[in-house]
């Protein structure tokens, strides 16, 4: 009789410690997150969401950032950046002393993007951004008229004032980066483990081909020399043009 009661009073306590906010915080998955490429060609907008699974109030105090890794292939311009920013778009930090928009791939390196995540108003636990990506030119291929480029899955950061999540969903890897575009200042980023709904992202960029260099030399010549021919014999008719102030 006594041991019936003591496993009764184990099963009581075990009871209460899972209905207490820590142990459910506990048994919460991981993050999830899902990314798509939107439009078509040199230029593509990125869509990544995370559903973090969680409505707390501690939320509030909580940034969220995505770290995106670009292949040598693909850029984003620092310009466009900051004109989105200004309208409360997109804010995100290029990873990189100078990003070169002109380079073609086989003469670029791989670089890394900060992207601060905005709350979704469509979802209370979820949070999206769109970023807008480039890809630069290749070199002519033999045979092929595109060219594909893997996209690496993101990584995410997550900066609280307080402990939400369960140890289990946090790596132990913390990394020193600024807090937002606007507050440089450096906050302590906690690395998380999350789940990839969608599958890996694949790129398939455009390029000429090698067997129609002889005719776009040709075309550009010919194009060229009419041009030139039009203008000399519009100037030696009509003569040079005199404008009065």
């Amino acid at each position: 009789m006594c041991s019936f009661n003591w496993d009764i009073l184990f099963f009581l306590k075990i009871f209460s410690l899972s209905i207490m906010p820590e142990f459910l915080y506990a048994q919460n998955t991981c993050p999830e997150i899902s990314q798509q490429l939107l439009k078509y060609g040199f230029h593509r907008d990125l869509l990544i969401r995370v559903d973090l699974g969680i409505a707390d109030k501690g939320l509030e105090s909580c940034r969220l950032a995505i770290k995106v890794h670009l292949p040598r292939g693909l850029y984003v311009d620092p310009y466009e950046l900051k004109s989105l920013q200004q309208h409360n778009l997109t804010e995100a930090l290029v990873i990189a002393d100078e990003v070169d928009l002109e380079v073609p791939e086989y003469l670029a390196t791989d670089s890394s993007v900060l992207v601060y995540m905005k709350p979704d108003p469509k979802c209370i636990t979820c949070f999206k951004v769109l970023l807008p990506l480039h890809c630069r030119y290749y070199r002519p291929s033999e045979s092929n008229g595109k060219i594909p480029v893997v996209l690496q899955n993101p990584e995410i950061m997550i900066h609280c004032q307080k402990t939400i999540f369960s140890v289990n969903c946090l790596k132990e890897t913390e990394t020193e980066a600024p807090c937002s575009q606007n507050n440089l200042a450096v906050c302590h980023w906690k690395s998380m483990k999350y789940k990839m709904l969608s599958k890996e992202l694949e790129l398939q960029v455009p390029v000429g081909l090698k067997h129609h260099l002889p005719l776009v030399c040709a075309v550009t010549l010919i194009t060229t020399g009419l041009c030139s021919s039009f203008i000399l014999s519009a100037l030696c008719r009509y003569g040079p043009i005199h404008y009065s102030v």
